[in-house]
């Protein structure tokens, strides 16, 4: 989801407003996806890194996090898309984990789509932190450390029970991962599209499943 910024100041605009953009460009994707028949949909919100942008535009985005939950809730749930979000989103404060947590709840039931939100995602972190947890879990006896395998450190990532991404699509020219799912992304075909993400749509998402169809997928193997 890259562009916000540059969108706005192409247009003389405040950063807010190009996220403000951004979040509408996350709606239309919501709904393509569902649309085409995707099942999986991840969305890389706001990274780790994130947070060192200014105060002010970090708050801009975090209140636009907070409405988006509270407005777009309904809708998912209409729409029959579940939603969870991946990340260290405890570090947004108390209200935002209630929130988060609440939207979880609420759309639990959703089987159209399967929407992530990765906020305050990082994948260097996720790894450091599933390798804490493994550790931890030899430590008291829980795992063996022969039975560490790939299936069973998956299981410790926030995307435990996620299945890894077929598709990864960077959008405003960028051609690099940005830290984000460096474990889950090893078998991933990308796409690089050069739209800025407040006017992705419908049109560009289908171009990229389309780009996407035509791949011959071996992961390592010979036909």
């Amino acid at each position: 989801m890259d562009g916000n910024r540059r969108w706005a100041q192409a247009r003389g605009l405040p950063v807010a407003l190009g996220h403000k953009a951004g979040a509408e460009a996350a709606r239309r994707a919501v709904e393509a996806a569902a649309d085409l028949g995707v099942s999986w949909l991840t969305l890389f919100a706001f990274s780790s890194e994130n947070w060192r942008r200014p105060l002010e535009e970090v708050s801009a985005l975090t209140g636009l996090l907070r409405l988006y939950l509270r407005v777009e809730v309904a809708n998912l749930v209409k729409e029959g898309v579940r939603l969870r979000v991946i990340g260290d989103y405890e570090r947004f404060g108390p209200e935002m984990a209630r929130a988060v947590r609440a939207a979880e709840e609420q759309t639990a039931g959703g089987r159209r789509l399967n929407l992530n939100v990765a906020l305050s995602y990082g994948a260097r972190d996720e790894i450091l932190a599933a390798a804490r947890a493994a550790a931890r879990a030899v430590a008291e006896g829980r795992l063996a450390p022969e039975a560490l395998d790939e299936a069973t450190f998956s299981g410790f990532m926030y995307t435990a029970g996620i299945p890894d991404p077929d598709l990864i699509i960077r959008t405003s020219g960028e051609q690099r991962l940005s830290n984000f799912m460096l474990w889950q992304a090893a078998y991933s075909e990308f796409v690089f599209q050069e739209v800025l993400w407040p006017d992705f749509g419908a049109r560009h998402l289908a171009e990229a499943v389309a780009d996407f169809r035509r791949r011959d997928r071996r992961y390592g193997a010979r036909p």
